[in-house]
């Protein structure tokens, strides 16, 4: 299995920036499909971005894209994702996932899960 431990969570107003990381490790790290996802108040766990395995597919939910960057850095074990511009619906726990396997963008596709990390944005 691989362990993952996300980071770089807080509080930010609107328009305003965040970095999360996501540290992983336990097996080789290069080998995972690696994706973000996000539990708002009151709402089922979405789809945020997914990053093949050496990041040349990047693929983004409609609601984040243009505003987010999916990103990896195999060599330091770690998956990233900068968020822009952000919005108050963009409140949310934000979770990374990896699974042995393609591109997916549902959450029973990904195997390994993080604990999570807050991100609120005021208005």
């Amino acid at each position: 299995q691989v362990q993952l431990v996300e980071s770089g969570g807080g509080l930010v107003q609107a328009g305003g920036s965040l970095r999360l990381s996501c540290a992983a490790s336990g097996r080789t790290f290069s080998m995972y499909t690696m994706g973000w996802f996000r539990t708002a108040p009151g709402k089922e766990r979405e789809f945020v971005a997914a990053s093949s395995r050496n990041g040349d597919n990047l693929y983004y939910a409609d609601s984040v894209k243009g505003r987010f960057i999916i990103s990896r850095d195999n060599a330091k074990n770690t998956l990233y994702l900068e968020m822009n511009t952000l919005k108050p619906e963009d409140t949310a726990i934000y979770y990374c996932a990896a699974r042995a396997f393609g591109i997916a963008t549902t959450r029973e596709q990904y195997a390994f899960w993080g604990q999570g990390t807050q991100v609120t944005v005021s208005s």
